[in-house]
């Protein structure tokens, strides 16, 4: 390990808590596709799974303790995905 290189000890209690947080979205997620929401359905489940990704990225993969550049270079091809898909969903919907 270099000099210059920090590390960080993230508790366990976080990392339990995330897990729990996971757990319900996941639970969450279940009963949004018995819900039958139709077309706003498939939006539900995109927020729920963006925000799993996002507490997996953000705790799990230690991009809380990035470098500001790191996390912009990271929003730069969700956000491009999110218009791909934000597209898609408007040719679908105005068929």
């Amino acid at each position: 390990m270099q000099e210059n290189e920090q590390t960080h000890i993230v508790r366990t209690k976080i990392f339990v808590a995330v897990w729990l947080c996971l757990l319900a979205l996941t639970a969450l997620t279940v009963k949004a596709a018995q819900l039958h929401l139709g077309a706003l359905g498939m939006l539900v489940n995109l927020l729920i799974a963006s925000s799993k990704a996002s507490l997996v990225l953000w705790f799990f993969m230690h991009l809380k303790y990035e470098a500001r550049l790191l996390k912009i270079m990271l929003l730069i091809p969700i956000a491009t995905l999110t218009i791909i898909i934000g597209l898609t969903f408007f040719d679908i919907w105005y068929r």
